[in-house]
């Protein structure tokens, strides 16, 4: 009977354990998030794009088909968006925040952009890897 108890008890343990560190891994993917939010309605697309893996295998997806690598991506965005008139300000709505496995999550959800030239509205889906301890986007696509 003891045993099954002290069983019991680390059963327990790793799964509050587990549960803490999935809150912890959506609270820094939210803050992540947040932070680009935040700089893409002030038109700073390279602090937004400090949210992405900065690498050649950076993958997004789009209208237009996959542009590869961190810094065609930052151009893609700088083309497609020249002035804050077009950035305007953006907002989000999370739809899903799911674990793929420790070190990687999706994220699905809708954006939003407030701009004097006309307002934009969207979905996205991002997945996102934890690279040297910090949260990045490595795929993202927007149809």
């Amino acid at each position: 009977m003891k045993k099954i108890l002290v069983f019991l008890c680390f059963l327990f343990a790793i799964n509050n354990f587990a549960q803490t560190n999935n809150e912890k891994d959506i609270k820094e993917i939210k803050s992540l998030l947040k932070s680009q939010r935040l700089a893409w309605s002030k038109n700073n697309i390279d602090e937004f794009m400090e949210g992405y893996w900065k690498n050649d295998s950076l993958k997004f997806y789009g209208s237009n088909g996959i542009t590869y690598g961190w810094e065609n991506t930052l151009n893609r965005y700088k083309k497609a968006y020249p002035t804050k008139d077009h950035t305007g300000k953006l907002n989000f709505k999370l739809n899903a925040i799911s674990k793929i496995n420790d070190d990687a999550y999706y994220v699905m959800g809708e954006f939003h952009l407030k701009r004097d030239i006309g307002n934009a509205t969207g979905i996205f889906m991002i997945i996102l890897k934890r690279i040297d301890g910090e949260w990045k986007i490595i795929a993202d696509t927007i149809p």
